[in-house]
């Protein structure tokens, strides 16, 4: 059929498919797919692996980066999202009703501790803390509303790395889900599915992305029906992956060997020297042997011990000042990407926390977290030294 100028110019050709193969995965960016009968498009928005009809539900870009974390984490299946606390959310609303129990450890990321208190404000959730380095503490913990576990692989900002086996037996035992934040180990340091955790969720914005220039995150499920009602949950909260940012992310994780590599070499580095200098007080990090993680972390992490690094100085205007100082080190938040970040965690992101949740998480008010990039460690070091010879 020949067709007007005007309608030409809307309805242009869809080219057919390359001989080659494409080596990176290709942009779809589009909203909707078309189909040649109304069944067809019904079926395709009835479900989280079938054909794509509607990109809020499901895309061709959204979906390689779905494949390749569910292949990196050892899962059934995956859930891409807007953001870290997008995947999240989406997890916790799926799982949890009305009068539920959550057991989560102490040294938590702020977001999250935020998250949890909103459900337990709206909904009645209720929410008891522990070490999560001991399972008779968890056993002491549980009652019959129990519902879910959830952990941090390396926790945000202390390094704290929690018996994850033991407990995630436990939690088994019990009919608990455990959901593990694997954001600060990436799982090129662990896959806590082999472990025994059912979902595992990342800010896909920090190691994953690498390059801060998107925001993600990534919800992995070790099995495929909670995979789907997680789906269905995240559709109604509208917090599924845009194809852009997926494919960002698909380019990062190229390079994520490379990067995490660079960033525990550089981490381990830095912490060496602080724990010598006389201005610090504690150094934060598992790769530490006087860190109280660090047996644990040496079974459970495989490659590195992180590239985050926190440390105690005397009071939040000594943080301010040292940080104020520095020249190579970018005062930001966030982590995980090719330059080195700092920030004041008790401000920024545990700011959620009252006196005693800070306290309990180990987060100070002179506490200072440094995420490391892939710069030469000779000159992070001269930097954040002179940073602190005013402190």
């Amino acid at each position: 059929m020949t067709y007007h100028r005007e309608t030409r110019a809307v309805r242009m050709p869809a080219l057919d498919p390359v001989r080659g193969t494409p080596v990176a995965v290709p942009l779809y960016q589009t909203s909707i797919f078309a189909f040649d009968d109304a069944a067809s498009l019904g079926a395709a928005m009835n479900g989280p692996d079938g054909a794509f009809a509607y990109s809020g539900y499901g895309n061709p870009t959204v979906r390689a980066l779905e494949d390749a974390l569910t292949g990196l984490e050892g899962g059934a299946a995956a859930l891409a999202t807007s953001s870290g606390m997008a995947a999240a959310s989406s997890v916790l609303h799926a799982a949890l009703r009305r009068g539920d129990h959550v057991i989560a450890q102490q040294a938590l990321y702020g977001g999250t501790f935020a998250a949890l208190r909103d459900l337990t404000d709206r909904w009645g959730v209720e929410v008891t803390y522990l070490r999560g380095d001991d399972r008779a503490e968890l056993r002491a913990a549980l009652r019959p509303e129990s519902r879910m576990l959830w952990l941090e692989t390396i926790a945000n900002p202390t390094g704290f790395v929690p018996d994850l086996p033991a407990l995630a037996a436990e939690a088994k035992a019990a009919g608990l889900t455990t959901v593990v934040d694997n954001t600060f180990a990436t799982p090129l340091l662990c896959r806590p599915i082999e472990h025994g955790a059912d979902v595992v969720v990342h800010s896909a914005t920090k190691y994953l992305g690498g390059h801060h220039d998107v925001v993600g995150g990534v919800a992995v499920f070790a099995d495929a029906d909670e995979h789907r009602r997680t789906w269905v949950q995240a559709i109604e909260l509208g917090t599924l992956a845009d194809p852009f940012a997926a494919w960002l992310l698909l380019r990062g994780l190229k390079t994520l060997p490379l990067r995490v590599g660079r960033q525990c070499a550089n981490a381990a580095f830095l912490a060496a020297r602080l724990v010598e200098h006389p201005a610090v007080a504690a150094v934060h990090y598992p790769g530490l042997p006087g860190h109280g993680s660090h047996e644990r972390a040496s079974r459970l992490l495989d490659g590195g011990y992180g590239g985050t690094v926190a440390f105690d100085l005397d009071g939040a205007d000594a943080a301010h000042a040292f940080m104020g100082g520095l020249r190579l080190v970018l005062n930001a938040g966030s982590l995980g990407g090719t330059e080195s970040v700092t920030m004041h965690p008790a401000t920024t992101s545990h700011r959620h926390l009252d006196a005693d949740a800070l306290h309990a998480a180990g987060v100070g008010r002179g506490q200072v977290r440094i995420a490391l990039g892939v710069e030469h460690p000779d000159d992070l070091w001269a930097d954040v030294e002179q940073a602190l010879k005013p402190v």
